[in-house]
């Protein structure tokens, strides 16, 4: 498929803006480019297929099953877009007189009281503009209350369990803290001897995703929240898995001290390409003296306004967050309901046992027994034995319409692929995507060579992945 900038051709073009009511302001002379920029010349009909001609080259959720473990892709109700795109919602200024846009204030309030209830935690900012800044934001909590007690140069670590999201340790070394750390046990869950080796005066906190990376609800939650806290140190949950869990248990009934969430996995707006993200920050009230600036507030007459937390750690991004990410938010959690948000969850557990229960008649199963949202599969021995590899399976999955789960992650589980139907697949296509699966591992035993070639029917066969990642084509050369 051709660049856009291949497809231009000199003089065409198009019109798209209405001719100008106001007098022309004259650029100066120093403002301006030296050269005019490289723009594409195309018609309106040349824009129009290019951009097609790209999504039909794209898998989304909407295209077909999308199991990327530990990403949470479900599906996002269409009612969640048409909410967010009222004018009252986007013709809006940040800056504009407040008592000009108390819906809008009302959104954020009814936002905060909804998501921390279904947390356990009292306060709540959604500054954060992403999971893994939500994260960071988190870590600033954590630090600025130990530096309050006179303990912040002292306490200077952040355990991390080896199942942990690559994010966790980095946002602990971002917030200047050493990282430790820990095994986990043949279980997959928290090594508690690991644990109480760990801890100490020096401990600030222990970053955790309940239920864990590999799909396991750590069933000693209560026990390392208290080794944590009797050390003195404070304790941090991952939302990423909340999907699993959510209406059932609260991560603050399990001691967890601040929390990020991810409203686009968990709250069903858009994730990645179809972003902007959202990684609220939450905390018990202790906390709550720290978070960023600004938060809602009543005033006196009852409307609403800002205000600003005593010892905030500042903001941690402009303005009050991506505010339409939180009108799609607040509009799944209205339209799920108390019970409904239950149910997502408990559906989300059943899809994936039933994927799990249906997949283990061949595949290796890293951790045995009952999983949560996703579960991880091995192929190490699959690979020794055959020769194909987690990529193989992946890529050849690709030619059966289906995204491939999260490969050899996580790091602790060799040759792993990581699945996580949510609650959004219906029976049929988990069915489906079982047949896929089990019809690949066949091949994998008769036929190996066959997968080495996968795909073999998308619009690209194998890239050269590390080449793409280290060493990106950003602009077109002409």
């Amino acid at each position: 498929m051709q660049l856009i900038f291949e497809k231009s051709r000199s003089g065409r073009g198009l019109s798209l803006l209405p001719p100008c009511d106001v007098a022309g302001y004259e650029i100066p002379g120093e403002l301006r480019r030296e050269q005019t920029p490289g723009l594409p010349a195309l018609s309106e009909t040349d824009i129009s297929r290019h951009y097609s001609a790209l999504a039909k080259m794209v898998h989304g959720v909407n295209d077909g099953f999308y199991p990327l473990g530990s990403c949470t892709m479900k599906y996002n109700p269409k009612v969640n877009e048409e909410m967010a795109a009222l004018p009252g919602f986007t013709e809006i200024h940040p800056l504009q007189p407040l008592d000009t846009a108390q819906g809008c204030l009302e959104v954020l309030a009814r936002a905060e009281a909804a998501l921390c209830e279904i947390t356990g935690m009292d306060a709540m900012s959604f500054q954060p503009a992403a999971g893994a800044h939500g994260e960071f934001t988190g870590i600033l909590l954590i630090k600025a209350y130990h530096t309050a007690r006179g303990e912040g140069a002292t306490r200077n670590k952040i355990i991390v369990p080896d199942s942990a999201h690559g994010t966790n340790p980095a946002s602990a070394a971002m917030a200047g803290y050493t990282v430790v750390s820990i095994p986990s046990a043949a279980d997959g869950c928290v090594d508690l001897d690991a644990l109480r080796q760990a801890v100490g005066a020096d401990t600030a906190g222990l970053m955790l995703t309940n239920p864990n990376t590999v799909g396991v609800f750590d069933k000693n939650i209560l026990a390392i929240t208290e080794i944590v806290h009797q050390a003195g140190g404070l304790v941090y949950y991952d939302g990423a898995n909340l999907n699993a869990v959510m209406g059932l248990v609260r991560p603050g009934d399990m001691g967890f001290d601040v929390i990020h969430l991810n409203l686009h996995k968990t709250f069903s707006t858009p994730h990645g390409g179809g972003g902007p993200g959202s990684g609220p920050c939450g905390c018990q009230a202790f906390l709550a003296p720290y978070l960023p600036k600004t938060q809602i507030s009543r005033a006196a007459d009852g409307s609403y306004c800002f205000s600003d937390p005593q010892q905030s750690i500042g903001r941690v991004r402009s303005f009050y967050g991506n505010f339409l990410v939180v009108v799609k938010a607040l509009t799944y959690i209205l339209s799920l309901g108390a019970s409904g948000i239950r149910e997502a969850a408990e559906n989300a557990v059943l899809n994936a046992n039933y994927l799990r229960k249906r997949l283990s008649a061949a595949y290796d199963i890293a951790y045995d027994g009952f999983c949560m949202h996703e579960f991880v599969v091995t192929l190490e021995k699959m690979k020794h034995e055959t020769g194909v590899s987690a990529m193989d399976i992946a890529k050849a999955l690709l030619d059966n319409g289906i995204h491939p789960p999260t490969m050899y992650f996580p790091l602790i589980v060799h040759e792993a692929l990581m699945i996580e139907p949510t609650e959004t697949e219906s029976k049929d296509t988990l069915d489906e995507a079982a047949e896929v699966f089990l019809a690949i591992h066949r091949a994998a035993l008769e036929n190996a060579e066959s997968l080495h070639q996968a795909p073999l029917y998308t619009p690209v066969r194998r890239l050269d992945e590390t080449q793409a990642a280290r060493h990106p084509l950003l602009k077109y050369e002409g």
